[in-house]
């Protein structure tokens, strides 16, 4: 228990990096936000260029988000582990963001969906490397009051990035006469802005990176009977997660499991009738709503619990896709796009910061935050493998059924559980 004096000294910092957020936390914000002007300008045009410029099959399209997603799974769990034992995170983050820059060079001189395939490979690789080693300095700069505003803040820059970068290729489209190789070799230059930021954020010592929480020394992990970090196995740690911690990464699997690529929502929008650029702008409006929702959702799980939000994501979740199996019409698809915006800003974001609620003392947060990012990369290789399959042998109206069910199937498992705040273990 803190005492009085402590929790006063929380709360002023909380108003204070309310007002001010720190400079570490601004260079994460606006690195997430190059980037993902960079990705987010391939992203609503790459199923169209690997089907229709290099003709490839949707099936394929599903092929390569899935494998890219699985290729990538295990080594986030890997990279999170070996940032933790060796006490660092800054060089897992600026490597993961400079080979997913060389993804991108890759992806634009493209001449078949085969070097597609590589680039998307070695852009999931980058992200395991820096996703929770990331997560873990942004768990050192956030409190227990705050975390869901710093995880909240992040994202709003990355989603902004996610507006920005579409408003630029359709900018480009437009004056290149469509052009879609001209947009994936543009996209080149936010990502290399990206990584010359990341190298200016400062690496956290053990002291600050969990700022005004209780650390324990060694010496009292002996004297517990509780093995150092170091020398910890993995089926250990895993043993010590608490049964909270172990529902949620279960149901964030399952979740995770009919949640299939995106690429799948802008071609359902482009059968219906859209095209090319009014698909990019529906997109457009999914990821504002996103980065204007971020925040608010932040402060919101501060001060309900990042659970009731998660939850409440979840179930628009399912409606947004039951949506678009029933929805014929335009008009649905950008009403669709616009909840889905914030669907997204309530569980992304904020499912971080609740994973950061069961960490004590901020030992194994890259590992842990790599477990979960690893749990849900499964998840997404068979749901965008199952979503391709289902698109071509069944109709788009099964990809999005299998998705809702998958969602609502986590909302009951999640729902099995009626504790509000988990129950944090010394360390784990």
């Amino acid at each position: 228990m803190r005492r009085f004096g402590d929790e006063r000294k929380t709360k002023g910092r909380l108003n204070e990096l309310t007002r001010r957020p720190s400079r570490s936390l601004w260079l994460l914000g606006l690195v997430s936000l190059f980037n993902d002007v960079a990705s987010e300008m391939l992203y609503p045009v790459l199923p169209i260029f690997i089907t229709q410029v290099l003709g490839a099959p949707v099936a394929v399209l599903g092929l390569i988000e899935g494998v890219a997603e699985g290729s990538a799974a295990a080594f986030k769990t890997v990279f999170g582990r070996w940032s933790d034992r060796r006490g660092t995170r800054k060089p897992f983050v600026v490597s993961g963001y400079l080979v997913s820059t060389v993804s991108k060079v890759v992806i634009a001189i493209s001449q078949t969906w085969g070097m597609v395939f590589v680039g998307r490979v070695l852009d999931r690789l980058g992200k395991g490397a820096r996703t929770g080693p990331r997560d873990a300095l942004l768990l050192g700069l956030s409190t227990d009051l705050d975390r869901g505003f710093v995880f909240g803040f992040q994202q709003a820059l990355d989603s902004a990035g996610a507006v920005i970068g579409p408003l630029i290729a359709l900018a480009l489209l437009h004056n290149f006469a469509s052009d879609i190789r001209t947009v994936l070799y543009v996209a080149i230059i936010p990502s290399v802005i990206g990584v010359v930021l990341v190298s200016f954020v400062r690496e956290l010592r053990p002291s600050t990176e969990t700022r005004l929480q209780p650390r324990r020394t060694a010496a009292a992990d002996n004297a517990s009977g509780r093995p150092d970090d170091r020398t910890r196995s993995f089926a250990t740690t895993l043993r010590a997660l608490p049964r909270e911690l172990k529902v949620f990464l279960l149901a964030s699997g399952l979740f995770a499991l009919g949640n299939s690529s995106d690429t799948f929502l802008i071609l359902r929008s482009k059968s219906v009738g859209l095209d090319l650029s009014l698909v990019i702008l529906a997109y457009v409006l999914y990821n504002l709503v996103y980065s204007a929702a971020s925040i608010p959702a932040g402060r919101l799980a501060d001060r309900w619990g990042p659970r009731r939000v998660y939850l409440a994501g979840i179930a628009i979740y399912i409606v947004v896709y039951a949506g678009f199996t029933l929805n014929h019409t335009a008009i649905g698809v950008w009403v669709l796009f616009a909840v889905y915006g914030l669907y997204i800003a309530m569980t992304d974001s904020v499912s971080r910061a609740l994973v950061g609620s069961f960490i004590a003392d901020g030992k194994g947060s890259a590992t842990l935050y790599g477990l979960q990012q690893t749990i849900i990369s499964v998840g997404l290789v068979l749901a965008s493998i199952v979503g391709g399959v289902l698109w071509s042998v069944v109709g788009p109206w099964a990809t999005f059924a299998f998705a809702a069910a998958c969602a609502t199937l986590a909302l009951l498992v999640l729902l099995s559980t009626g504790a509000d705040q988990p129950r944090v273990p010394a360390s784990l």
